[in-house]
């Protein structure tokens, strides 16, 4: 599956999957048993140029995760707008994984990966290819001085 941009670059869909890291946690320490850990896999469209990943309202409500506050959107079209945030999204992507923040889309149907995701991951976006590639395929890379 394949999502174009204005210009029908540098955005492609991936699978990957979200959890509520509050459940991964108490799963992790016995609390819960693993199975009951309310995770969902979906497709989401990668997009560079984004900042934030981006959740569809029906996704969070499956995940359970409360609003933690709001943050402002600027649409491609410059239209700007309030939306929830939701905190302890926990994404696991290609083999890699970390909990973010998440902003509340109320009609989108596709998640949104952008740039904060990605980088943390440590992925490169392949145009070309259409797809992810670890910078390193052992570890995730982190830039230090």
């Amino acid at each position: 599956m394949r999502a174009k941009g204005a210009n029908g670059v540098g955005r492609f869909a991936v699978q990957f999957e979200v959890a509520n890291h509050v459940d991964v946690v108490d799963a992790q320490r016995g609390l819960l048993e693993p199975e009951k850990v309310r995770r969902l896999t979906l497709s989401g469209v990668v997009d560079s140029g984004a900042t934030r990943l981006v959740l569809p309202a029906k996704v969070v409500k499956q995940l359970g995760l409360p609003a933690r506050g709001k943050v402002k959107v600027r649409y491609a079209n410059n239209h700007t707008a309030t939306r929830d945030a939701v905190k302890e999204v926990h994404v696991q992507l290609l083999g890699r994984d970390g909990v973010f923040t998440a902003v509340v889309e109320p009609k989108r149907r596709t998640a949104l990966i952008g740039a904060i995701v990605l980088e943390d991951l440590d992925f490169v976006v392949d145009c070309t290819e259409q797809r992810l590639v670890p910078r390193d395929p052992r570890y995730v890379v982190s830039e230090i001085e």
